[in-house]
Parts: C-alpha cells; structure tokens; sequence
C-alpha cells in the first residue's frame, strides 16, 4: 500500500490522503495511524483519493468508519473487540451521511464493496476533484 498527501489552500482546507493498492489487514492499522498524525497536525477536512485503491476488505471498512470517528474529534475503534467494531459501523452508517470524510474516484470493485455494506449512504462520493473539494 502506497499512501500520498497533498494540502489544498482555500477558504476551507482540505487534505487528500490518496491510497494505492491493497487496503486490508496487512495494512489498515497503518491507514488509521496516518489519518491520527494528519487530525493532530490540523486536518478537519479529509477526501480520501481512491482512484487507485484496488482492493478493500472488512479492514480496510473498518480503517474509513475509524477515520470519520478521528475527524470527528473521537476516539477510533478498538480493534480487539472484533464484531462490535463492524456492528458500531452498521450503527453509524443507519445515520446521516457524515461530513468530515468523503470519497473520491473509487474502483469499481471498491466502489461496489461500499455499496454492499451500505456505506455508499455514508460518504459523499464524487467523481470530480474540484466538486469534492468544494463540497466541505
């Protein structure tokens, strides 16, 4: 997995956490960890680049639900509690669609695990750049 930033300037910053490759359990706890160092650096407003992201497991859901949670100021899952992380999401995901985290360009295969597990209601995903980032 392959992980990029990028900073936009505007009336409201946003970052662009692009992913590359495989999202899964290799690898997802390292996701959750950058998504930390970016909300403690000041990221409020998060576009998750996934036009290059191949793949995505029960993990990598696990990984996106725990980036809403840091940019919401919260806490993120306790990954040892297993099922209860996966039912918290199936919680979260009844709800609103959230703000602070939104999609952009995910594969088809991606595109059609968000759409199975429902979190496509969840994220705003778009298929513009500029559109996405002038949404937050």
């Amino acid at each position: 997995m392959k992980i990029e930033i990028e900073f936009t300037k505007g009336k409201i910053p946003v970052t662009i956490l692009s992913l590359q490759g495989d999202l899964d359990a290799s690898n997802f706890e390292s996701v959750i960890a950058r998504a930390r160092d970016l909300y403690t650096e000041g990221t409020r407003h998060l576009l998750l680049d996934l036009s290059e992201l191949r793949f995505m497991s029960s993990s990598g859901l696990v990984a996106m639900h725990s980036i809403v949670l840091l940019m919401r100021g919260a806490d993120p899952h306790d990954l040892l509690e297993g099922w209860n992380t996966i039912h918290a999401i199936d919680r979260d995901r009844a709800s609103e669609p959230q703000s602070y985290v939104k999609i952009l360009n995910p594969q088809p295969k991606v595109a059609n695990t968000l759409k199975m597990t429902g979190l496509d209601q969840f994220f705003e995903i778009y298929q513009d750049r500029q559109k996405a980032i002038a949404s937050f």
